[in-house]
């Protein structure tokens, strides 16, 4: 089966307090929002503390049209995805020229040529690469870039498949739409960049890999297609999601998670290691009602929550990378939800 060889992440240099962003919004909506002060603890109750942000909080404050916000993307998505994808096969102790294909996820910004091809072409990577780029997976990306990885991997035990995911959240921010849904994603979004690179079975850097791919899943809710995504407007990417997204998954995924895993010959029991994209202090809570898995299970997630913010689908991707610091060994369970809305989740053997 497929190994995971290395993960690398971006610290931003602009990392910034909630406190200093609650501060930000405060001033941003306080025209807008009569009752600023009674939606001001929104930001208190996320439970995050610091905020990974590509830019300085400043840039913010100013108006950009959405060709000065896309363009800021592509320039700042090419420069850390490179910093990432060179720190990552640094770790596995491979050339660029071992890579035979690359799958970039995003759904914060556009580009054409596609940021794989800006990336082939900045670091002088193999012209013939086996390329993937995928748009609109949002916060479910990170899971499904990886299961995707795999399986290139899987089918082909000689690939050396390099994953990268790039989520400038804070470069979708519209400093003029007074929306509730704005305000609330201005409480929780930040922004990432992560790598991965995964071995197949006959690659001999990938061979001494203590984690594994199992399985992969996937599963699409029907007629909840308005639950989260992206309104596009004239002026950018509005943000859109339900205050029934926590509901939705304490409803559903203790099934497909079992489900899941059944088809494995596994026990929801059997995980000791759950590497989920915290999507928010309540998303979190529905895990953990949902799944009643014992102990602080998700106290990894909640921790990437707290230090970096929501990152939309490079968030799983740094809590991966945390995990590999330090796990239990037996099965670990990737999973994240996002637009569709739907679930993704990936079975690793940890060892």
């Amino acid at each position: 089966m497929p190994s995971l060889a290395a993960v690398s992440k971006i610290d931003f240099p602009y990392k910034v307090s909630q406190q200093t962003i609650k501060d930000f919004a405060r001033d941003v909506f306080a025209s807008s929002f009569p009752d600023i002060r009674r939606m001001l603890p929104v930001f208190d109750n996320t439970e995050i503390c610091t905020r990974n942000l590509c830019k300085p909080l400043n840039y913010y404050m100013q108006t950009h049209s959405f060709e000065e916000q896309n363009r800021e993307f592509i320039q700042l998505a090419l420069e850390y995805s490179v910093k990432a994808i060179e720190m990552c096969i640094s770790s596995a102790d491979i050339s660029g020229d071992e890579i035979t294909d690359l799958i970039c996820i995003s759904t914060t910004g556009l580009a054409t040529p596609s940021l794989d091809a800006l990336i082939i072409n900045k670091m002088r990577l193999d012209p013939h690469i086996n390329r993937m780029s995928v748009f609109g997976l949002g916060c479910g990306g990170g899971t499904s870039g990886f299961a995707k990885a795999c399986t290139l991997a899987k089918a082909n035990p000689e690939a050396v498949v390099l994953l990268v995911a790039v989520e400038l959240c804070s470069l979708t921010f519209l400093r003029h739409d007074f929306s509730k849904s704005n305000f609330i994603g201005s409480s929780l979004f930040a922004d990432g960049v992560a790598a991965c690179l995964l071995m197949g079975d006959r690659c001999e850097k990938g061979s001494d890999s203590r984690v594994r791919f199992m399985a992969a899943g996937s599963k699409l809710y029907y007629d909840s297609l308005d639950i989260m995504g992206w309104d596009f407007t004239d002026t950018g990417f509005k943000v859109l999601f339900s205050p029934g997204i926590p509901a939705l998954i304490a409803g559903n995924v203790r099934e497909d998670v079992s489900s899941f895993l059944a088809k494995q010959g596994l026990a929801l029991s059997a995980i000791r290691n759950f590497i989920f994209h915290p999507g928010g202090k309540k998303v979190l809570g529905a895990y953990e009602e949902a799944l009643a898995a014992g102990g602080d299970f998700l106290q990894t997630s909640r921790q990437v929550m707290k230090e970096y913010g929501n990152m939309s689908s490079c968030t799983v991707l740094y809590v991966l990378e945390r995990f590999l610091h330090g796990y239990e060994k037996g099965y670990g369970l990737m999973m994240s939800m996002g637009p569709g809305f739907s679930s993704e989740m990936v079975l690793l053997e940890m060892n």
